[in-house]
């Protein structure tokens, strides 16, 4: 199976974790995992500070390749919400709560342009330990660390 999945990963969180496991797993053994990462430029529409593409796509591959996972993967620019999703042939796109309405969005241009729908695997998010989500922007805040574990003002 090809499945894609997409984001900012900065800083890489437990979160985006869950999402790249989630991915491997679906992809499998045999399979590939196409993982699109946002461009500074891109990047630059956060509402939070980001590091660079390259810093993050080093933190995103060291990360992989300790995992161990069996299926094939990549990692390629993200200049918009779509990325290659729109044009190229794959079977599933796992989202967050958060990207949902991106991947019922990308499948309806699919439709729109005589591609075949994919599947979509949502995860949930991960909780913080004040039980809402970890995020990026809670962590750049200096609210949570990159596990969702508060951290205490002086």
């Amino acid at each position: 199976m090809k499945v894609m999945v997409g984001g900012t990963f900065d800083p890489l969180h437990d979160g985006h974790k869950r999402l790249l496991k989630r991915s491997f797993e679906l992809a499998g053994p045999t399979g590939e995992v196409v993982i699109g990462l946002t461009t500074d430029e891109f990047a630059s529409k956060k509402v939070h500070p980001f590091h660079s593409y390259p810093d993050r796509k080093k933190d995103l591959l060291d990360f992989i390749s300790n995992q161990n996972y069996s299926s094939k993967w990549e990692v390629e620019p993200l200049s918009d919400r779509y990325g290659s999703a729109l044009d190229v042939d794959f079977d599933a796109l796992v989202v967050s709560e958060e990207t949902l309405s991106v991947a019922v969005e990308i499948n309806k241009l699919r439709k729109e342009h005589g591609r075949k729908k994919v599947d979509i695997h949502q995860i949930t998010c991960v909780l913080a330990e004040d039980g809402r989500w970890i995020s990026s922007t809670r962590i750049w805040r200096g609210e949570i660390d990159i596990h969702g574990r508060l951290i205490k003002k002086g």
